[in-house]
């Protein structure tokens, strides 16, 4: 790997963690550096699963607290939450990069809309709306998404979760991020099993994620959320151009 392109993937992931922390979106920076250094899309939408996913793990964590309360939600959700991932992951094994390339630039273009509705999509109210029934069928075909391409899944699951669960916004996060853990994990173990992983690619990128995962409370404090927001919505559209016309 040319020292420019270690260079390109580590400063992504680095970013990617910052925005991460401060706003979400890490992804969009993620799956484009990947694309820029040359990894096919189905290997760069993959491996950048794999660098996302200590940066859930971390989430989770910080909010045990919350999570001891959601011990009986989070099971039955957890399960369909591995079910849909595998179902969305299985699907996109099953295309090639030309197929799945013709796809990337409405699903960016959809993300990119979904994560510059996220400051409308964030939980408001206290009360449910679908009943468990319903809540449950919502989580299936979000995590059908997230294994399949993943990005604005965290904001997606948002706003579907304060639909079927209520409760304040730290204890619907809490519950995103362990359920995004589920999905990666089980996304994760079919693109190994697949051999779509650009491992290099992967190694590289990770130290920067968790570097910039833990920087970003320092630029949480000092750079507004709006200005990264969007620089995020501006790096997805910047994809959806580049996959139109590449």
């Amino acid at each position: 790997m040319p020292p420019s392109t270690a260079a390109l993937l580590f400063i992504a992931g680095f970013l990617s963690g910052v925005v991460n922390a401060v706003a979400g979106g890490g992804t969009f920076l993620t799956f484009g550096a990947l694309t820029l250094a040359g990894l096919p899309p189905i290997s760069a939408n993959a491996t950048s699963s794999i660098a996302q996913f200590p940066g859930y793990i971390t989430s989770t964590l910080a909010y045990w607290r919350e999570m001891k309360s959601l011990r009986r939600a989070a099971l039955l959700l957890a399960l369909l939450s591995a079910l849909g991932s595998l179902a969305g992951a299985l699907v996109l094994l099953a295309l090639d990069n030309p197929s799945f390339k013709a796809l990337v630039p409405f699903l960016l273009l959809g993300a990119t809309a979904l994560f510059a509705a996220g400051p409308w999509l964030k939980p408001k109210h206290t009360s449910t709306v679908t009943g468990p029934v319903g809540g449950g069928v919502i989580q299936f075909v979000a995590s059908i998404y997230g294994g399949f391409f993943g990005a604005g899944m965290g904001i997606m699951m948002l706003a579907t979760l304060a639909l079927s669960q209520g409760g304040d916004y730290h204890r619907l996060n809490a519950l995103k991020n362990m359920l995004s853990i589920v999905i990666a994990a089980v996304a994760i173990v079919v693109f190994v099993s697949g051999g779509v992983i650009g491992w290099l690619a992967a190694i590289v990128m990770i130290p920067g994620v968790a570097l910039g995962g833990w920087s970003g409370v320092w630029f949480a404090r000092r750079v507004p959320q709006p200005v990264v927001r969007g620089v995020v919505v501006a790096v997805g559209l910047f994809l959806t151009v580049y996959y139109l016309v590449k």
